[in-house]
């Protein structure tokens, strides 16, 4: 490819709206464009690193006896509403009507199109196991799309799906994609983490995220600085030291606190109670299945059902919200405003407590459900908000006096907590991004649309299923964030979009554009992807191109070509040496070949 001919819009300096290094490097590149908020163009550089991704993506599904479909983006209602998510996803969802009034939706992942398929072409357990694929673009209605390619409305995504017999099939293809996925960023180019994780709206058993540490990341993870403990903040556990409260008393006492509104407050004199034998309350309003078993028979209903939750940490802890989420099973979850507080319980949010939350539920519209973490459970002699302003009540026993509906991990670990796994490290906190995710979705959407199959005793059983997604875009954003200096970006081998640039200093001195043409179709015919930088531009001009694209290799013909010689620059070492103009094709093919 000639650089005169090819399209690849530099630019000199970093757009005023990109904040992260990627964005402003794949501006900068003439790698993408922006279209709208969370939509961006490929241009051809961009195509063909995406490509290459692609390709790469292929290859491992392929080799672990994948099979690669193309399904619609655009689905019907329909299928969604069988599996229950048409109700359980928020606004994220782009959802449409046809013009006969058909609700219809573009596809965020197709759990639903391959469950329908294998449900109506899988019969028995002979046909099993299948691993099923796809690349395709998808769509996200993100409310803050930002960071260049990190967070989108519209993606290329891998994924594939595997069906199984039973859950040891399930582990073995779990297995085997966990290991493929591991295959796959080596490749890229990228160093990266497995940790555990939630797993959302997805549903399932269990669930794997491949994350790239990064300061531009959105997702923070906690590892441990002995063992291999690693996990999502959203998902992460730690030891904590043991607390003694004396004996339980007899009734709780309810006491005036004037002014109190915090509990950094009630840890001062007069009343010096410690923030660790404090319940923080926090109130939110939470969508749940109509059906689930939190629901009393009062409020239970074909359709998804609000609830007001009144989750309980300890005074010195914080809440994470995907943990509560989970706990509840709740598809949607925000919290719940001053004004809803107050009407509620006739109280503000510094006097809030869980004691008698519950009474009153039977002349309300909504039903009371109290979540507690588990750092509570055995705890005696606690303080809390009365529900009344000005008041608190000490002397609570958790499981006499409040009793909470669900008791579950609702903490947010903090670096230097105690590892859960072992017995002497500390879990060290860092930012990363999500490049892919992995889960045990066992029977979730073949029992809610029933896709069975016969299994050799002529049972049926509902097919146990796995799913497993990889973002292209994350893949050359992780690429970029770890791969780049001042001057650009250093593409890993495997995924640039040339192997080579060949950049003759003086186009308009005909030995030097004859030698560069020459030696432009030898590294062609060596089977070597080449970019000929042929412009009529200053020489520092085509080489801080160079650099800013991030080619790994480039050849420079200069004055030097009078004695048979190229200088050769390596765009990651940053070190140029002279190589024999006879030497420099086999070379290259060498260096192309090796590594990342």
């Amino acid at each position: 490819m000639r650089w005169s001919q090819y399209f690849v819009p530099t630019l000199r300096e970093d757009p005023t709206d990109a904040e992260v290094v990627s964005h402003k490097l794949l501006l900068r590149a003439g790698v993408v464009r922006q279209l709208s908020a969370g939509i961006y163009s490929y241009l051809p550089l961009g195509q063909r690193i995406a490509l290459k991704v692609m390709q790469i993506l292929r290859e491992e599904m392929n080799r672990i006896g994948g099979q690669e479909f193309y399904l619609p983006a655009l689905h019907p209602a329909e299928l969604w509403q069988e599996s229950g998510r048409w109700d359980a996803i928020d606004d994220i969802m782009f959802r449409l009507k046809d013009r006969k009034g058909t609700d219809m939706c573009l596809g965020m992942t197709h759990e639903e199109v391959f469950t329908s398929i294998a449900r109506n072409e899988l019969r028995s357990y002979k046909q099993l196991p299948q691993v099923w694929y796809q690349i395709q673009i998808k769509f996200r209605d993100e409310p803050r799309p930002k960071s260049g390619l990190m967070r989108l409305r519209t993606f290329i995504m891998k994924d594939a799906y595997t069906f199984d017999v039973d859950l040891e099939g399930l582990d073995k293809s779990f297995g085997d994609q966990r290991e493929a996925y591991k295959k796959i960023f080596t490749r890229c180019g990228i160093e990266f983490s497995i940790v555990e994780a939630s797993s959302g709206s997805m549903g399932g058993s269990e669930s794997n995220e491949f994350v790239a540490r990064t300061d531009a990341g959105e997702d923070f993870i906690a590892t441990c600085t002995v063992c291999d403990y690693a996990a999502n903040l959203e998902k992460a556990t730690s030891r904590l030291k043991t607390v003694v409260d004396g004996s339980t008393t007899d009734q709780i006492e309810k006491f005036p606190t004037p002014g109190v509104r915090t509990i950094e407050d009630l840890t001062k004199p007069p009343y010096l109670v410690s923030a660790d034998r404090q319940i923080k309350t926090l109130v939110y309003i939470a969508t749940v299945a109509g059906d689930s078993k939190l629901l009393t028979s009062r409020f239970r209903s074909k359709g998804p059902v609000n609830v007001y939750v009144f989750a309980l940490v300890r005074g010195d802890h914080q809440l994470h919200e995907t943990k509560l989420a989970d706990a509840l099973g709740a598809s949607a979850l925000r919290q719940a405003q001053d004004q809803e507080i107050r009407e509620r319980v006739g109280a503000s949010p510094g006097s809030l407590g869980p004691v008698g939350i519950r009474a009153g539920d039977l002349a309300r519209d909504a039903q009371t459900v109290v979540v507690a973490d588990k750092a509570l459970a055995e705890r005696r002699n606690m303080t809390t908000g009365a529900n009344s302003d000005g008041y608190h009540i000490r002397g609570v026993t958790v499981f006499r006096d409040i009793d909470p509906d669900v008791t579950a991990d609702l903490r947010t670990v903090t670096n230097g907590d105690w590892c859960p796994n072992c017995q002497t490290g500390v879990l060290e906190i860092s930012k990363a991004m999500e490049i892919g995710h992995i889960f045990k979705l066992g029977t979730k959407y073949s029992e809610s649309m029933g896709a069975n199959v016969l299994t050799a005793d002529g049972k049926p059983v509902p097919i146990v299923m796995g799913s497993y997604g990889i973002g292209v875009e994350r893949i050359i954003t992780a690429a970029i964030e770890q791969n780049h200096d001042a001057d650009g970006i250093i593409w890993p081998k495997s995924i640039t979009p040339f192997d080579v640039i060949v950049t003759i200093t003086n186009i308009k001195d005909e030995k030097l554009r004859e030698a560069g043409e020459k030696l432009y179709k030898d590294l062609q015919a060596a089977g070597l992807e080449v970019l000929l930088d042929d412009r009529d531009e200053r020489a520092g001009v085509k080489f801080k191109d160079a650099d800013m694209i991030g080619i790994p290799y480039r050849i420079t013909i200069g004055k030097k070509i009078a004695d048979e010689k190229v200088e050769l620059f390596d765009r990651k070492a940053k070190q140029s040496e002279d190589v024999g103009l006879s030497d420099i094709v086999s070379r290259i093919q060498t260096l192309a070949l090796s590594g990342q």
